[in-house]
């Protein structure tokens, strides 16, 4: 077991990749009392520099994250690199003695996974994936009311993050000194297909299969975590996936609009439901949406980014009839039996039904970045990991990386939720 690190002892972390996403956790890290950055790495020049302008210029700079990982100085690491880089440096890092908090999804090849969670279990470090949904107020306000039974029998989900903007869709900015000077381009593709440099391939990652895992991995992990963290569930049992990039015809060879169903079994949390996922990044003026709907046998829970909604109705206590199509000999027999069942009432205010809307909203400062960061420098501290740690990450990435793989091939494919692989036919 790790020594704890005293509550007045710095944490001094380090960041490797300081894009989009590098930079907003770097932000958000730096919010949390007593953490310190030392070093950052990066491949393009001018976000080392941009770095030392945003950080102060104390802060180391480096191409290698290998010198990242020898540095006594660093206590952890957040990864923030492109996708086809997560499983290696995560395990480097952990090997290294550091701490990980590591961008979403935490594999870019469900192959992957395994080897991420023994480094974990080997090394005894911290490892938090970077899905903030994990830490959501609103989201562990929904686990409570689906156990309470505040929607009666889960038995379907429907999950959505559309995006309507150029930035949405990854088509990301390219700076204007972007070449093989200021990039290295060959330590970028070191372990991935060789080819002559991109600069849309290197700063549009998301777009090409080679570096990262499209709408899957970039999306659909996120609203995974969040079910899971809502129903308990270990994985879906089976997934189908299609789409088709529809809208922009820029050069990727990933998708921009998707739909999967995923079937989840019964489990002693939750009985059968069906999920069902869509993305959208040409969605015709409507502006960017996401959400999570649970229906239930009395009643649907929407949640989005800060408010869940729950509507309740119940169950009608006579079912109706359709008898028009019997001989009327039959009908009157049937509407005899009915009718002593079901004994005619004249409508009045009594009868009137209780339907309910309850929305719930966070207080006004709930971050689940920050709190995702929050928790993350608290299991540090404790040495008690969050529970979206390797094993949980493996169980969002596989089936979300999975639905790549079904929309790859054409078919339905299968996951044993238990050994956390894909069941080959």
């Amino acid at each position: 077991m790790q020594q704890k690190i005293s509550a007045n002892d710095n944490i001094q972390v380090a960041t490797i990749g300081v894009g989009g996403m590098g930079s907003g956790d770097t932000n958000y890290a730096l919010q949390i009392p007593g953490v310190k950055l030392v070093a950052v790495a990066d491949l393009y020049d001018g976000r080392l520099e941009r770095a030392k302008e945003r950080w102060g210029s104390h802060i180391a700079t480096t191409r290698d994250y290998r010198e990242i990982l020898a540095r006594r100085d660093v206590d952890a690491v957040i990864i923030g690199t492109s996708d086809h880089y997560h499983a290696q440096i995560s395990i480097d890092a952990m090997n290294a003695g550091k701490d990980v908090y590591c961008e979403k999804p935490m594999v870019q090849k469900i192959e992957q996974g395994h080897a991420v969670v023994a480094a974990q279990k080997k090394t005894g470090r911290i490892l938090q994936v970077g899905s903030q949904y994990a830490s959501s107020m609103v989201f562990h306000k929904a686990k409570d009311l689906l156990k309470s039974g505040a929607i009666g029998v889960l038995n379907m989900v429907e999950a959505w993050l559309d995006r309507n903007t150029a930035i949405g869709a990854w088509q990301y900015s390219i700076p204007p000194d972007a070449s093989p000077q200021t990039v290295d381009w060959d330590r970028y593709t070191a372990i991935t297909t060789r080819r002559p440099w991109d600069e849309k391939r290197f700063f549009r990652w998301r777009n090409y299969q080679d570096y990262g895992t499209g709408v899957a991995g970039d999306l659909y992990v996120h609203l995974l975590t969040g079910l899971h963290v809502v129903t308990g569930s270990p994985g879906p049992r089976r997934v189908y996936s299609t789409g088709g990039t529809r809208f922009w015809k820029d050069g990727r060879d990933v998708a921009d609009v998707t739909l999967a169903l995923v079937d989840y079994p019964k489990t002693d949390e939750h009985s059968e439901f069906t999920l069902c996922l869509r993305v959208n990044f040409a969605s015709g003026g409507v502006t960017d949406s996401f959400g999570v709907r649970f229906v239930g046998s009395e009643g649907v829970m929407t949640v989005g980014y800060s408010t869940l909604t729950l509507n309740r109705r119940p169950r009608e206590t006579e079912p109706g009839h359709s008898i028009g199509t019997f001989p009327k000999a039959v009908q009157e027999a049937f509407l005899k039996d009915y009718q002593a069942k079901y004994p005619p009432r004249n409508p009045n205010a009594d009868s009137m039904r209780p339907d309910r809307e309850d929305v719930f909203t966070p207080p006004r400062e709930h971050s689940p970045h920050l709190e995702h960061h929050r928790n993350f420098y608290t299991a540090l501290r404790t040495r008690k990991p969050f529970f979206e740690d390797a094993e949980f990450g493996l169980r969002t990435a596989g089936p979300a990386l999975l639905c790549n793989h079904s929309y790859d091939e054409q078919r339905i494919c299968e996951w044993d939720s238990k050994a956390l692989v894909r069941v080959r036919a």
